[in-house]
């Protein structure tokens, strides 16, 4: 896949007209994109479980609210760790460039290694987020899944990440787009209530 046909980096919104309940108004950064299939996170599913109760270690560097996120339904006992480095170069210049224990996804935003020591990237963080789980996609399915309208593709924004109202990024995504995507952010939660 060219890295133009790529989709990394990029947020995969979630249709009114999406029927599967793990994605209902979801909002995915897409961490991997290639021939060989999708990853991703859903950044608007905080849980109650607080990151100090799972990886004390980061609790501190964790943004709020310092909870355990559900990244998808794939996995739930893994852990990732995403976070933004401002000043971070774009990808493609200065290849390598980041704090130590962080690998670059799209601009700012990268994936932290877990088992590094925390204190290796404390200085460098601008947001943490814990994700327990992932969004996963084989070869080609979400490709069919976007010919078939269940999600809208959109630029991200390293603020993205760290939200501090996650329930509500899935108008708020909508809504800064300068498209008739706007207005699908007024969608009721319930049409049927019209």
């Amino acid at each position: 896949m060219t890295e133009v046909s790529s989709l990394t980096g990029r947020l995969l919104v979630a249709t009114p007209a999406l029927a599967d309940p793990n994605f209902d108004r979801a909002v995915v950064l897409l961490i991997d994109h290639d021939d060989k299939g999708s990853l991703g996170v859903v950044l608007n599913r905080p849980t109650a479980v607080g990151v100090d109760q799972i990886l004390a270690p980061w609790a501190e560097l964790a943004g709020a609210p310092g909870v355990v996120f559900r990244g998808g339904p794939v996995s739930q006992d893994s852990a990732l760790g995403v976070a933004v480095v401002p000043g971070a170069a774009p990808v493609g210049e200065r290849v390598g460039v980041g704090p130590m224990g962080w690998r670059q996804v799209h601009g700012a935003i990268g994936l932290v290694d877990l088992d590094a020591p925390p204190e290796l990237l404390a200085a460098a963080l601008g947001s943490l987020r814990i994700f327990a789980g992932y969004a996963g996609w084989g070869p080609g399915q979400l490709e069919e899944e976007l010919n078939e309208g269940a999600w809208y593709v959109v630029e991200s924004e390293p603020g993205d990440v760290s939200s501090p109202r996650p329930e509500g990024l899935w108008r708020e995504v909508l809504r800064r787009q300068r498209s008739g995507l706007a207005m699908i952010a007024t969608y009721p939660d319930d049409p049927s209530l019209n």
